[in-house]
């Protein structure tokens, strides 16, 4: 059974320092409390939960299996706190507010940034706050309440959530070296990747590329996976691999030394804003949405 007073925020954060600097003396430093109120406090509560959090080195400490576990839940947590005192303290200001948004990867997050902007100059006193990573940790904050929308490159559940849906399209292709062989064709075929060592999103992997290969994907070979497609893009100019990904993310100027093919048959894939229905918004959130549909209603109609 969980003690509820060693739950406490402030023994969170305390716990939060601890695992971040790997040192008690210079977490309490930074934290300005002593050394031993500070491990009492962590001692407290490794006791209130009945695991070991820490496992004590002679000049460090790192955490445990349940350490690294409490660690992802007191910084939904943490920030789950900070958020409510930061919207009551601006609960009366119409021109304060924060937002919060959880962000795939896609040129149209550009049409977002617009949106925001426009909003600053009716609100100076709003501040973001973007929390980039894959769909399943994002969904996580959003049903936390951590995050007020989340943007994501698949269809949802609409029976859990509210959505709406981008415009336009993410268009998927191969990026690689402009002197590969392959830069001499206009399109790249599911042919063309067999033998090839290739980088994608573990999502994208086994959702859009899966569906597209058909009875091909099984003689596929993802050489690795990543979470943002700048960081494979340099794996693939050290050739390493070819990366799959959208169209538009990756620099593939003739300086880039990089260029970027479509796949054929085309693959595309839609992004949509989601949010949770029951969720209760700030004037700052509620504004954004708004705004956010009559663009995309513009956009359409235009």
């Amino acid at each position: 059974m969980i003690k509820s007073n060693n739950m406490e925020i402030r023994t969170l954060r305390y716990f939060l320092a601890v695992a971040r600097e790997e040192n008690m003396s210079k977490a309490a430093e930074l934290l300005h409390v002593s050394q031993p109120a500070l491990s009492k406090a962590v001692k407290s509560l490794e006791e209130g939960l009945g695991k070991k959090l820490f496992v004590r080195h002679s000049f460090s400490i790192e955490l445990t299996k349940e350490g690294a576990l409490l660690r992802k839940r007191a910084e939904d947590l943490v920030s789950l706190a900070d958020r409510i005192e930061k919207e009551f303290v601006s609960l009366d200001d119409e021109l304060s507010g924060e937002l919060y948004l959880g962000l795939a990867e896609s040129y149209q997050i550009a049409d977002l940034a617009r949106q925001i902007r426009q909003m600053k100059v009716r609100y100076p006193d709003l501040h973001y706050h973007i929390t980039s990573g894959d769909t399943e940790q994002l969904i996580d904050k959003l049903n936390s309440g951590v995050l007020d929308f989340l943007v994501i490159a698949q269809e949802p559940d609409t029976s859990v959530y509210e959505a709406l849906e981008f415009p336009k399209k993410d268009i998927w292709g191969l990026v690689f070296p402009k002197d590969d062989p392959l830069a001499k064709k206009d399109k790249i075929t599911v042919r063309d990747l067999k033998g090839l060592p290739l980088f994608c999103s573990m999502q994208g992997w086994e959702n859009e590329i899966r569906n597209w290969a058909k009875n091909d994907f099984k003689d596929l070979e993802l050489e690795g996976t990543f979470r943002l497609s700048y960081n494979g893009s340099l794996f693939a100019k050290e050739r390493l691999g070819y990366l799959l990904t959208f169209d538009r993310l990756i620099d593939t100027s003739e300086e880039s030394g990089l260029v970027f093919r479509p796949l054929y048959p085309a693959l595309e894939s839609r992004l949509y804003l989601i949010w949770n229905p029951f969720q209760t918004f700030t004037k700052a959130a509620e504004s954004f949405l708004e705004q956010i549909k009559r663009s995309f209603q513009n956009e359409r109609i235009g």
